[in-house]
């Protein structure tokens, strides 16, 4: 089935950039007309928030998504106290996410949970209604809050969003999220689906896709090389060619029920800007009103 209107597409700013630039990335993708820029908080890279807030205080219109925070990282009050005052600074424009972080960098950190899943139930339940207004009392396994309130909390509420792979996951995010991102490690627009009849639930859900995406000379090899084997046709799992194959991708992403396609460059992309480029051209072309050639 035909998604009804075009996705929102987005680019990713990888932390493996440093972070002086991420203010020249952030204004050219809004002065290009993306939607979104999306960051990570990879250990041990950039932080996630603090990028987070220059890249909205550096633009006017573009929407910023962190995909994700660790939940073990930050206590749930601190968490929704930064989410809080960044949706109140730049209201309608931040979308967070949580997840579980790499478990092994977890461990590095000393912040590993005997129980990923409940920490993770138990932090974003907490955190959704501290953004609500809501006084918080709960003792759990791992979150203990006694009389909890935002001071100022959003005035519009933020999507949280809830990173996942797994099948258990995904179904944690329709039960206690507002929505949820899946990266790019390989997914497809069949698996998007399936993820998102396992995440079905009565509350309205953000679907983010990750989808890897290279511009120019050898983009086909540097997007094989990032993605691990699999049986799944590359031109299913990657974004390249021209801006016309670059939108017939997205779209086939959209149809799948992702509501914002975000496209990753590659670890070892020469030209971050020319996928900026190519991801605003193909943005472009979804918006126009056609579907791209060869679409169903």
């Amino acid at each position: 089935m035909a998604a009804a209107s075009p996705p929102r597409v987005g680019i990713v700013f990888r932390p493996q950039l440093p972070p002086e630039r991420l203010r020249e990335f952030v204004t050219s993708a809004e002065a290009a007309g993306l939607d979104d820029v999306w960051l990570w908080e990879d250990c041990f890279l950039e932080g996630g928030l603090t990028s987070a807030c220059a890249a909205l205080s550096w633009t006017g219109s573009v929407r910023v998504g962190l995909g994700l925070m660790p939940a073990p990282f930050r206590n749930p009050a601190l968490a929704a106290m930064e989410v809080a005052t960044l949706a109140r600074l730049f209201p309608g424009r931040f979308v967070p996410a949580a997840g579980h972080g790499v478990l092994s960098w977890m461990e590095q950190v000393g912040a590993l949970a005997a129980s990923p899943m409940t920490l993770l139930s138990e932090w974003v339940s907490a955190v959704r209604s501290l953004l609500h207004g809501e006084t918080v009392t709960v003792s759990g396994q791992y979150v203990q809050l006694s009389e909890v309130a935002l001071d100022w909390p959003p005035t519009a509420v933020p999507p949280l969003l809830l990173g996942a792979r797994g099948p258990r996951t995904i179904a944690l995010a329709g039960e206690i999220a507002d929505g949820l991102v899946l990266d790019a490690g390989g997914i497809s627009p069949d698996r998007v689906r399936q993820a998102v009849t396992t995440a079905a639930a009565g509350r309205a859900h953000e679907v983010v896709v990750y989808v890897p995406c290279a511009a120019g000379e050898h983009a086909r090899e540097r997007i094989e090389a990032s993605l691990t084997a699999s049986p799944i046709p590359l031109s299913e799992r990657g974004a390249f060619g021209d801006a016309a194959d670059v939108a017939r991708t997205v779209r086939s992403f959209a149809d799948a029920g992702a509501t914002t396609v975000v496209l990753q460059p590659t670890g070892t992309d020469p030209d971050p800007a020319a996928t900026l480029r190519l991801a605003a051209q193909a943005r472009a072309l979804l918006r126009d009103g056609s579907r791209p050639a060869g679409g169903s």
